[in-house]
């Protein structure tokens, strides 16, 4: 992934996605950060959620459960505030309930998540 990424947020959830179901969550995790860091002030912490659940998965992916857990459960906390009035069609409540459920129990893979509705 290029460093100077730099694509709208409905663009940047497509392609986290399609990152995502390709088994690549690290990289997805750069193309959310990208948006996080460009964010306006009120969805700043959703992008950085959202980055945080994929390094999450990264982690689990890499074996290292004791790093997933804390950063599932850190991204989890993140994004609750936007679970009511989500923008962008993102499923908040389904990603909190995914990383909650990673967090517990790192073993119940595969590690499959939906960004959006």
């Amino acid at each position: 992934m290029p460093d100077d990424i730099d694509m709208p947020p409905g663009e940047a959830l497509v392609e986290a996605q399609q990152l995502l179901d390709a088994d690549r969550p690290f990289h997805a995790h750069e193309v959310l950060e990208a948006v996080w860091k460009a964010a306006p002030e009120p969805e700043r912490e959703l992008w950085r959620g959202l980055a945080q659940v994929a390094v999450g998965i990264t982690h689990l992916r890499r074996g290292n459960a004791r790093g997933a857990e804390a950063l599932l459960s850190r991204a989890a906390q993140r994004l609750v505030p936007y679970e009511t009035n989500a923008p962008y069609n993102i499923d908040v409540r389904g990603v909190v309930q995914r990383a909650r459920d990673l967090a517990a129990s790192p073993e119940n893979g595969p590690v499959t998540l939906r960004l959006k509705l």
